[in-house]
């Protein structure tokens, strides 16, 4: 048999395998690619339609590209998964090592996705907000970022703090931006020789004169509580939340000059000592 022959013979040898391979591949090649194609346009418009619909809900836009993406890369691996199976693999051992992977990594990395947990709850339910000064996790402080990890605060003689998210949202939050309106709540303390009357009508006076002070709810002017020292009147205003401490501080001083104006006293804390003689025990 000559060199063409063998030529011949190999040629018609590999065309042969080709159309076997043809035959019994092409329509699954074909098929993973039209899966690939339109797998990937699908998760796609998955992944748009999560980010439209997180941004019409209002959630944070630190958590909108990450659950998009979480969500397009989930649709892939179930294309993945898909195009496998055209090829005859069996696939039901690929997901149970990815499940136990899955499961090591959570393991591994429980506190990071326990803080990744808190953030998101902590964004889609928004106890707080930013800006909002807040007392959570044993520190007050105004919250100047909620990310996916962490939280973070700045106290008010700007301190930075950073707090894990679990320890803020499995906390007791105080929120004190929350509301619209605050109380605050003050004692005054004037001596039992003074005469009661008086010493209301000067509180009175000076908390109608403070313009931050609102008419409704009232303000409330009681006696309190005889004390050891002073007659304790507690004064207890409301004003809009971010009126609290500029008003707080401007009506201590204020009630302090009003009522030593009207002739009221405010005692210092006192005792008296009687002092007993004992008789000496005749020699």
């Amino acid at each position: 048999m000559n060199a063409a022959s063998l030529d011949e013979s190999a040629a018609a040898s590999f065309l042969e395998t080709g159309i076997e391979l043809l035959s019994t591949w092409g329509l699954s090649v074909v098929g993973a690619i039209v899966v690939l194609i339109v797998g990937r346009v699908v998760a796609g418009s998955i992944r748009s339609g999560v980010r439209r619909g997180l941004e019409r809900a209002g959630t944070d836009g630190a958590l909108v590209p990450f659950l998009s993406s979480l969500a397009y890369y989930g649709a892939l691996t179930v294309v993945v998964i898909a195009v496998l199976n055209l090829f005859g693999i069996e696939t039901t051992s690929l997901v149970a090592v990815l499940g136990a992977a899955g499961l090591a990594v959570g393991l591994a990395l429980q506190g990071t996705l326990s803080n990744f947990a808190a953030g998101t709850m902590l964004l889609l339910f928004r106890p707080i907000r930013l800006g909002d000064y807040v007392e959570v996790a044993g520190v007050a402080g105004t919250v100047v970022e909620i990310g996916i990890f962490t939280t973070t605060m700045n106290t008010p003689d700007n301190i930075k703090i950073i707090c894990p998210n679990t320890q803020v949202y499995g906390d007791i939050i105080k929120n004190y931006s929350a509301n619209e309106t605050r109380r605050i709540d003050l004692v005054l303390g004037v001596g039992y020789g003074d005469d009661l009357g008086v010493a209301i009508d000067a509180i009175t006076r000076v908390v109608q004169a403070e313009t931050r002070v609102l008419a409704e709810p009232a303000p409330t002017i009681e006696v309190a509580e005889l004390g050891e020292s002073s007659v304790d009147i507690v004064v207890r205003p409301w004003v809009a939340g971010s009126d609290d401490w500029p008003t707080r501080f401007a009506l201590t001083r204020a009630l302090k000059e009003g009522v030593e104006a009207a002739g009221c006293s405010i005692p210092f804390p006192q005792r008296d000592v009687h002092v007993v003689e004992m008789a000496r025990k005749a020699g």
